[in-house]
């Protein structure tokens, strides 16, 4: 026989409506003429079982299921779905920050946010009110790239990843707390020249905060979001005040010092003035951090500033082409010493010229304990206590 292939939908004005399965079983009973003594007859089964779900007492098992399709001449879930659709309708309503939290984690590292001290968890109402004032905007509704959003944001329009737009806010929210003078590009000339003299001994990065902020520039260490892969960012929270942020992803002497003049050579040229997101430098160490014609022109002119703080072009070239295909330790060596810098620098200028990235590695010595100290930063288990966090 034939058994009819029942399917329930519920719509959501349907829930509060739907009724236990033991309502449709008394019905059922009721049509055919059957006792409850009769059903447990034809099942087999104990009268408890029988009595207790159709006084609505306990729900459907699928074994039972199956049995009563049997019994009725119905699909073997006809009763499951029952159940399962009363079980739904019967269930607390959930929280309505779960949906908000839903669309937060689909882009952002909102778990890690909340664990950095960013935001705070809280019900929709709370995390609503904390996001929009992480983002600088009026509500929620607002955010870039929740799901809800009113309307599309300049960030998304040139597709800024959510993860770095994250990230570039928290540096904002801590740049915007440090006091420093006017900002004189003069001062940050002079400044280029005063770094170039530290760069023999990792410990000399320690007087970088203070020389830039002298110079008016605010400098920000925020450790990055996973995924997020950004090196730097150099923007203006006006006209003239400009900031530089660095992830210090990367925790190397040369990484250190390649990114920082990159983000100098910004600010010198004014690039990003004007722009919310300023400019993000983002995986610095692979194409980006080159002068071909693929790269757009703000970042070459960064890019060659860059490699010339570290080591004197005109020098490197011409080491490189009398040495290669040869480098030996003690010639690198003796040229960093001749021009004060640490052999990590032209170690890492080779790598880059040659693909070699294992070449010499362990020269590339960790920096980050000695700039952090004398640094505003954020990561690595301390965060700074802003007056705009809840």
């Amino acid at each position: 026989m034939l058994k009819e292939q029942n399917e329930i939908r519920i719509g959501p004005a349907d829930m509060k409506a739907i009724p236990h399965p033991g309502v449709e079983l008394r019905q059922m009973l009721e049509d055919r003429g059957w006792s409850q003594t009769d059903l447990v007859f034809v099942l087999g089964c104990h009268p408890k079982s029988v009595n207790q779900i159709i006084n609505e007492k306990q729900g459907v098992s699928p074994a039972m299921s199956k049995a009563l399709g049997e019994a009725f001449g119905l699909a073997p879930g006809h009763f499951s779905e029952l159940q399962r659709a009363f079980d739904l309708a019967s269930a607390d309503e959930p929280d309505p920050s779960v949906l908000l939290r839903a669309q937060m984690q689909k882009n952002y590292p909102i778990r890690e946010m909340v664990k950095r001290g960013w935001i705070q968890d809280g019900d929709a109402d709370s995390l609503g009110k904390q996001l929009a004032r992480f983002f600088d905007v009026r509500d929620a509704a607002n955010v870039p790239y929740l799901a809800h959003s009113a309307k599309k944001t300049s960030y998304e329009e040139r597709a800024i990843p959510p993860v770095q737009l994250a990230w570039l806010f928290r540096v904002k929210q801590i740049a915007r707390a440090i006091a420093v003078p006017k900002y004189s590009e003069r001062r940050l000339l002079d400044a280029v020249s005063k770094l170039r003299e530290m760069l023999a001994a990792p410990e000399e990065a320690r007087h970088v905060p203070k020389i830039l902020g002298e110079c008016g520039v605010r400098f920000v260490v925020v450790e990055s979001l996973p995924s997020s892969k950004i090196d730097g960012v150099c923007f203006w929270l006006d006209e003239n005040s400009p900031v530089i942020g660095m992830s210090l992803r990367f925790d190397r002497i040369d990484n250190f010092w390649f990114v920082l003049r990159h983000e100098i050579e910004h600010a010198l040229q004014g690039h990003g003035r004007g722009d919310p997101e300023g400019m993000i430098d983002a995986e610095l160490q692979g194409d980006q951090a080159g002068t071909g014609s693929s790269v757009p022109e703000e970042e070459r002119i960064a890019n060659a500033a860059a490699s010339d703080f570290c080591v004197p072009r005109q020098k490197m070239d011409s080491f490189i082409a009398r040495k290669n295909p040869f480098f030996y330790e003690k010639d690198v060596l003796a040229f960093a010493k001749l021009n004060n810098l640490h052999p990590a620098l032209p170690v890492g200028q080779i790598q880059h010229a040659t693909g070699r990235f294992d070449y010499l590695k362990k020269y590339q010595v960790k920096i980050r304990q000695f700039v952090l100290p004398g640094t505003i930063a954020d990561g690595w288990g301390q965060s700074p206590a802003l007056a705009m966090e809840i």
